[in-house]
Parts: C-alpha cells; structure tokens; sequence
C-alpha cells in the first residue's frame, strides 16, 4: 500500500508551465520585435501584451494544475494590485491612451513577474511559494507608480520618465532667459510666411528649389534655442519668427529674431493646458496680418497682439463667448483671418 493511499489523499501533480513560459514569451516577443520589424505594426505588439494577460488567466484558472487557493487568491490578488497601482500612478499614466495606457504596460509587466515567480519557486513547498510569487506580483503592478509619461514618441512608444525628475519644461522655466529690449515697427513686418502651412494654406513657397541630396548640400544649422511644450508650428515675417509654447502656467506666444535665434518679445496668458497623449501646451499657429498676429489658445484665449511689440491690443476667451466645452485634444484650430473677420 502506498503513502498516499495509507494518508488518504493523492498527491499533487506539479504545476504545468510551459503554456504560461508560450504565452509570456511570444507576447513580449510581439511587444518589442514587431516595432523593430514593421514599425507602422507596432499597435499588434502592443495588444499582444492584453491578450496575452488573458490567455494566462485562462491557463492559470483550467490548465495549470495549482491548487484552487492559489488560482482564485493569485487572479484576486493581482487584480487588487493593478487597481491599487493605478490608483496611485502618475495622471499621464492612468489617463493616457484614452485611459487605457497603464493597463497597456502594467497587464504584461504583472504576467510576466507572475509567470517567472513560478518558474522560480517550482521546486519550493506551497508556502513560501506563495510569498515569493505574491511579491512579485505586487513588484510588478507597483512599479509603474514610479515612473510619468511626456507622451507617445511614435510608433506607440512612451516618453517615460522617473516621476520624480523634472520635466524638460520645468528646466526651461528654471532658466528662462530674459527678452531683449526694444521691438519693431509693426508697419515694417510683412507676411513672408503668414501662418499655418503658409498663405494658401497648402505648405507650398513658390519659387523656391530646394536641393534634396542632404549627403552632397546638407542643410547647415544657423541657431538652436529650447522652447515649451506645444503643437504650434512657425509664422514668418520681418526678420521675426512667432509660435506658442506653454512655460508652466503660463500659455505664452514668444517672437524669436529669424536670424539670431534671440527672444524679441513674449506674451503670455495665466492659463494651462494638457492632455497626457500630446502633453501640454497651445495647439495652433500665429497668424500674421497688416503688422498684427492673431493667436488661438488650447483653452480658447483668442488675442491679437501688434506683431513688432507684443503689445495685446484685444483678447477674448472664445470658449466662454459661445459656451463651447474644451475639447478633450484643446482647442486646436489656427486663425485665418478674411477681410475683416
């Protein structure tokens, strides 16, 4: 008579794990080889990272061989962490993605620590088992409370960053550089690129080749100057470039000299925008007319300011002017102006 028949009980048969190794592996194989392969595919190895929790709840429920203590305490324990963890995440994380950022990189990060916790303890008794995969678990899940996003930088990547560190936004309000004095006559600029995409809107400047051997005529660096955040592009006119940046809590339009790079004025508006897919700042670009530039805001400010000073000569908060809700993305249109409109 055997042991196991003279105890009463039959003994366990050892935790199946190869499926769990499959289904981790070939998931964060997707994850990082497809963006190097086929870039424009990158959103498959993202997925594959959700269907890949799944299928591990699947196998760790009807496939695994654990004790149903530990299949229902592990599923239980892991959801409880991922919703503490995103509970105490950074708010680019919990909101980015639509809302579906955090569980993009937490889900594949808790399988994975759950999947080698068990292949490392697969020789230990059930109890210290237990703590050991329960800790990783738990490392898994909260280690993205460590961590902020600037935003996508292609190809469904993130922009991560300790949580702790300061932005590059932060760094250029520590160190803002001061205006030079003085302006210029707003009768005396014209309108070489007047705004969004040019003065017929269509990103075309006549007359003009430009050589498209970069190896044989590269283009020569002038200046370079760090700017805030935003998604404004480039007005043109009077030796003076004009955008929009965000610098803090401040939505600011700023004139750069076109030849030296050096700030000729700024204006700036006591008003923030952000949203964590495209992170802070304004979304339009300046328009310059008759020696003025009219400027849309990412929460509505719309000022016309003299295009040679940065004097404000109006300002009105479009947003509050037609009871219109913030667009989830912010306003993001730029102005055309039309005879007197």
């Amino acid at each position: 008579m055997s042991s196991s028949d003279r105890s009463g009980s039959t003994q366990r048969k050892p935790l199946r794990l190869w499926p769990a190794v499959v289904i981790v592996g070939l998931s964060w194989l997707l994850r990082i080889g497809v963006p190097l392969v086929a870039p424009d595919l990158s959103i498959v190895g993202v997925l594959a990272g959700l269907v890949g929790g799944l299928l591990l709840v699947v196998w760790w429920l009807f496939f695994s061989r654990a004790a149903w203590l530990d299949r229902l305490g592990g599923l239980g324990l892991m959801a409880l962490a991922l919703i503490a963890a995103k509970a105490l995440s950074d708010p680019s994380l919990v909101t980015g993605g639509m809302g579906m950022l955090f569980w993009l990189y937490a889900v594949p990060t808790v399988g994975l620590a759950f999947v080698l916790g068990l292949v490392a303890t697969r020789h230990m008794d059930p109890a210290p088992r237990r703590w050991v995969v329960a800790a990783a678990i738990l490392l898994g899940s909260f280690a993205w409370t460590l961590v902020r996003t600037g935003g996508f930088t292609g190809y469904g990547d993130s922009d991560f960053a300790w949580r702790w560190s300061a932005t590059p936004e932060d760094r250029l309000v520590a160190h803002q550089e001061p205006v030079a004095a003085g302006g210029v006559p707003a009768a005396e600029i014209g309108a070489d690129w007047p705004g969004f995409r040019g003065a017929g809107r269509d990103g075309v400047v006549p007359g003009t080749r430009i050589d498209p051997d970069w190896t044989a005529s590269p283009p020569q660096e002038l200046w370079r100057r760090p700017v805030g955040p935003g998604w404004s592009s480039f007005t043109v006119g009077g030796g003076i470039v004009y955008t929009q940046e965000q610098r803090g809590e401040e939505e600011v339009v700023s004139a750069y000299d076109a030849a030296t790079g050096e700030p000729r004025w700024r204006h700036a508006d006591p008003v923030r925008f952000w949203e964590s897919n495209a992170g802070a700042g304004p979304r339009g670009t300046p328009s310059l007319h008759d020696g003025r530039l009219y400027t849309l805001g990412a929460t509505g400010v719309v000022n016309v300011l003299d295009a040679g000073t940065g004097a404000r000569l109006w300002s009105r908060d479009s947003a509050a002017d037609t009871g219109a809700d913030l667009p989830i993305w912010g306003f993001s249109g730029s102005p055309l102006v039309l005879a007197d409109q």
